[in-house]
């Protein structure tokens, strides 16, 4: 999984899975864009106008719960 802030974009981009192509998209919520592979499954999530939606878009916290 890999995890990028764009500033020049104000996008946040979450990879899933990566070397996948994407065949279709769909921005079921405004400014939330959701990329699926062939069979449907969610390669990656696109936040637009991130700086506005999530706290601090430069700032990651990675926690395993177990």
């Amino acid at each position: 999984m890999k995890v990028t802030y764009s500033t020049s974009t104000d996008t946040l981009d979450v990879i899933l899975r990566k070397d996948v192509e994407i065949v279709e998209s769909d921005e079921s919520k405004p400014g939330v864009v959701l990329d699926y592979d062939a069979d449907g499954i969610l390669v990656s999530i696109e936040v637009l106008d991130a700086s506005k939606r999530v706290t601090d878009p430069r700032r990651v916290e990675h926690e395993i719960s177990e």
